[in-house]
């Protein structure tokens, strides 16, 4: 920001953390990259309103949850960054629907979900990170999506109004949701249907099996890199052009599955960033075929 002291002056009513020069990078499941200028963690959802209707129109807002399939540039995060932690973490069953507060982890809506005898919400348990930000991209996993089980989500834009949109009003898609610019997701509602517990927590559990199996979950490492382009498989045609293991830096298309890169130690979020493009060049001159990444990408370079 221009006047960081200012700025800190500015917020000093609200009641959540305020932290300088916080290091998000390292605190991505990628491990690196660089610090956001002020990173803003609300105490509630009264206080995020609150910051909000202080926060000047002209300067930038990010917005950051578990961070699981999120590049933090090595050259930081400019003006504020929020982060929607344990505040906004709950979960809470109502007949055959789950409410959850965009800083709960997928995996635990998911597990939650089980437990009250709720299927439809297993695949969430595939989809690394927070609600919030499976909302907001429309995640989705072993053949379901946000959107095929998703009744309505609670949002404030940056004045602080609240907004709620049901999925018609999101005009959801593969891998995108039409949200509004600064538009900030605080929960959602999804439906499951009613099941024997058993048979749900069997499901869950191949889920779990599956990705032991078939994915790098033990690196440090984020979700899928790039999004399945129409009738093609992501992992498939980087496999085609050559880049399963490929390395730029520290970065690396994972050996066990090639649409993961993972962070082998000392990788900057530069190694990453240009590993992936490096993929996307090779496809493209392989296949002809543009791939999308599905890994966000805040801040700027070194």
């Amino acid at each position: 920001m221009n006047n960081k002291k200012k700025s800190l002056n500015l917020f000093s009513n609200v009641r959540g953390q305020l932290t300088e020069n916080a290091p998000i990078g390292i605190e991505s499941w990628f491990g690196c990259g660089g610090s956001a200028d002020l990173l803003f963690e609300p105490a509630d959802f009264d206080d995020l309103i609150n910051l909000l209707s202080q926060y000047p129109e002209d300067e930038p807002l990010t917005i950051i949850g578990g961070m699981a399939n999120t590049i933090v540039r090595d050259g930081g995060v400019r003006g504020c960054v929020i982060r929607l932690g344990k505040p906004f973490s709950n979960i809470e069953i109502e007949g055959d629907t789950i409410i959850a507060g965009a800083g709960a982890l997928s995996g635990s809506v998911a597990q939650a979900a089980a437990k009250a005898g709720l299927g439809g919400l297993e695949f969430l348990s595939g989809i690394p990170g927070c609600i919030g930000g499976a909302v907001c991209m429309n995640a989705g996993a072993y053949g379901s999506e946000v959107k095929d089980v998703l009744v309505q989500a609670t949002a404030v834009d940056r004045a602080g109004t609240v907004r709620t949109m049901a999925p018609s009003d999101l005009n959801m898609s593969y891998r995108h949701t039409d949200l509004p610019e600064g538009y900030i997701i605080t929960r959602a509602v999804f439906r499951g249907r009613m099941e024997d517990k058993d048979i749900v927590r069997t499901r869950l559990k191949d889920i779990k099996t599956k990705r032991q199996d078939t994915q790098p979950i033990s690196e440090k490492t984020g979700g899928s890199t790039f999004a399945n382009p129409p009738g093609h498989k992501a992992w498939e045609l980087i496999d085609r052009a050559g880049c399963r293991g490929l390395t730029v830096g520290g970065a690396q298309m994972s050996e066990k599955h090639c649409n993961f890169m993972i962070n082998m130690g000392g990788a900057t979020a530069a190694d990453l960033e240009n590993l992936g493009e490096e993929v996307r060049r090779r496809v493209r001159e392989k296949t002809g075929i543009e791939l999308k990444w599905e890994i966000k990408r805040i801040g700027d370079p070194a």
